[in-house]
């Protein structure tokens, strides 16, 4: 969410001279024992200098590392005002004045507005990450339900994630694909509305087992004409826009109507469809129609200097569920101040509902409620509710923040616990904060990949998972190859991008899954990169490859095994299991990918239109391939030109 104008200042290292003053500022202070006192020195110059050239207008600044990599990121409404709070040493605590030590060099965004600063910060932070802000930990998308519009006769209903670049209604945020599929599974037995797509709708010549199952009213062969789909059609959209009882009272007296009548065969589908919309709503875990009725709950709890935040979702008076946020922050920042910079992180790149409701004031709240109206190009309220149902809901998640993060903690003592257990049966000399586990995994050489996830106190840390496509020929099928190819790639770029080992990116222990000859492998492969302080483990099953048997291979070192109760054992069982499980599923997908992989994609000048026409023309690449230019030119859209390309593409000696 950039200004309109914007003007950037980059202060780097060279500046930082200025005037030749760098050392014995005038007013610094004593050092930490953990900061370097010329390191100070020098970030305090790059802040001063920067001070004298800044303006008093709202805008961003960025404090930069030696690699150019952004460590924080702030907005200010006067930038000159709150940048030069930095160079005052006696009133920053150590977390800052290592953020100033480690800062080489500054970058100031200048925005129209304090909102617009405000949102570029929010944008920043989530885009860059940076260690000394207070950060969401958010890698994923939320589910909706999609409703399409305009792309076909006949509606289609379906879950989506990521953009909505699809026409139609969007209904959601949900908070998990399980809540989202129940819902969608509840609406089809409710309006009977297809969830296929449109190819599979196309080719259908007989009603499908979702008809047999009174799923869908099967408009694809007939059973429902066009208005008495649309009927159904808008019959949903007023359910899921929250006229859930006219829509109710509408299905009622129809199936009244119906037993009247005598049509006791409609009565029984009408009334199997009320069952249904009762089920939705059954699932709602409170029910605030009428209280509610688009709306999210962020409330947040501090237990021990870690913030829980337990975001809720209400939409049309209904909860589409809940999630449970940890945001990174100090742990001396109060509520206020990582609320604050946790809801603007969340809506950064997510639509911003009519309300908010909040357990604590954040920090600038007008501030903050100004500039979410400004992203939803309406009025947004954040509130603080003090009383009545309102406030009741926020008190429940509040309770639920609390419950969540008493849990974590629980679990984080038996994760400590467990790594105490590898440090000790690995001689490690402290427990590992990092754990990297490698595999591989191919078929006969063919679509080779090599695996890598990564565990710590946390438990996985699935954002820092990498894959590797094996690239060179004579490794695929070699699995001590494929280690050493991933393992000179993984280690030639930690030694380029991180080789002081400060950005906590370098392994405390390597798993391998595997044997002693995987093992020497990778220790011939690290020592010729110079890396001989890694600690290197390889874990194989044992002769009847049963889980328990598994032997354990060290460098230089006798192989063990642990006792086969240890939960030790078992945790590392459950890296490896877990490394498999990527492996494989990597593997498979790029195997999909190759089978769906058409050799007319290879022919340069051919999209998906051109190939579309050839294969619907000639019925397969292979015919395509034994085409005459002359054949080929009786194809719509290729040209004389085109139709040369492909024939020497598919004839070349």
């Amino acid at each position: 969410m950039a200004a309109d104008e914007t003007a950037a200042v980059s202060l780097h290292e060279d500046q930082a001279d200025y005037d030749g003053q760098t050392a014995a500022l005038p007013g610094a202070q004593p050092t930490s024992p953990d900061v370097d006192g010329s390191d100070l020195q020098h970030g305090l110059s790059v802040l001063r200098a920067g001070v004298r050239t800044l303006s008093t207008s709202p805008g961003v600044y960025r404090m930069l590392d030696r690699r150019g990599d952004p460590i924080y990121v702030g907005k200010a409404r006067n930038l000159r005002r709150r940048v030069v709070n930095y160079t005052q040493l006696e009133r920053l605590p150590n977390r800052l004045r290592r953020m100033v030590a480690e800062t080489k060099a500054l970058e100031i965004v200048v925005t129209n507005s304090e909102v617009e600063a405000l949102l570029l910060e929010s944008n920043l932070i989530k885009r860059f990450q940076p260690r000394y802000n207070v950060l969401l930990r958010d890698d994923k998308s939320f589910p909706y339900i999609l409703l399409t519009a305009g792309e076909h006769d006949f509606a289609q209903i379906t879950k989506h994630r990521g953009a909505h670049k699809r026409k139609g209604d969007y209904f959601g945020p949900f908070a998990s694909a399980k809540s989202v599929n129940r819902t969608v599974t509840a609406l089809e037995k409710a309006f009977l509305l297809r969830s296929c797509s449109d190819s599979v709708f196309e080719n259908r010549n007989r009603p499908c087992l979702l008809y047999q199952i009174k799923r869908c009213s099967a408009p694809c062969v007939g059973k429902i004409d066009k208005a008495g789909y649309e009927a159904l059609v808008a019959d949903a959209k007023a359910f899921l826009f929250g006229e859930s009882r006219a829509v109710q009272e509408d299905l009622a007296s129809s199936m009244q109507d119906a037993a009247e009548n005598l049509q006791y065969e409609r009565a029984a589908k009408l009334r199997d469809r009320l069952r249904a919309l009762s089920a939705i709503q059954a699932h709602q875990d409170v029910n605030l129609q009428g209280e509610i009725d688009d709306a999210d709950i962020i409330a947040a709890f501090d237990g021990g200097g870690q913030i829980c935040v337990q975001v809720f979702f209400y939409r049309a008076g209904r909860n589409y569920g809940n999630r449970a946020y940890f945001p990174r922050h100090d742990r001396k920042q109060a509520i206020a101040d990582v609320l604050g910079s946790f809801i603007g992180q969340f809506y950064a790149d997510k639509p911003v509902p009519r309300q908010i409701l909040v357990s604590h004031d954040p920090d600038e709240a007008d501030l903050l409620t100004e500039a979410l109206s400004h992203k939803a190009e309406r009025k947004v309220r954040l509130s603080r509710p003090q009383r009545g149902p309102k406030r009741d809901v926020v008190a429940n998640a509040v309770r639920n923040a609390r419950e969540a993060l008493e849990r974590r903690q629980a679990e984080s003592s038996t994760q400590r616990k467990l790594l105490e257990g590898v440090a000790e049966a690995f001689g490690l000399p402290a427990a590992p904060e990092r754990i990297e586990v490698y595999d591989n995994s191919h078929i006969q050489g063919s679509n080779a990949v090599g695996a890598m996830v990564v565990a710590g106190p946390d438990g996985f840390l699935k954002n820092s998972y990498r894959k590797f496509n094996i690239q060179r020929e004579d490794s695929a099928g070699d699995d001590y190859a494929m280690m050493r190819e991933v393992f000179g790639r993984r280690f030639s770029r930690a030694l380029k991008e991180d080789p002081d080992r400060d950005q906590g990116q370098w392994p405390d222990l390597v798993l391998i899954d595997g044997g002693k000859g995987q093992l020497s492998s990778v220790r011939e492969t690290l020592a010729e990169l110079g890396i001989d302080d890694v600690p290197l483990v390889a874990i194989a099953k044992g002769p009847d490859r049963n889980a328990g048997r598994e032997q354990f291979f060290l460098p230089e070192q006798a192989p063990f095994q642990m006792a086969e109760r240890d939960p030790v054992l078992f945790y590392l069982q459950r890296l490896r299991d877990e490394v498999h499980r990527f492996a494989i599923g990597t593997h498979r997908a790029k195997r999909s990918a190759a089978i769906r992989k058409s050799p007319l994609d290879d022919v340069p000048g051919i999209g998906p239109r051109r190939k579309k026409a050839l294969l619907l023309h000639f019925g397969s690449a292979r015919s395509v391939s034994r085409a005459s230019v002359a054949d080929l030119l009786t194809v719509d859209g290729i040209s004389e030109t085109v139709a040369q390309k492909i024939y020497d593409h598919f004839h070349q000696e």
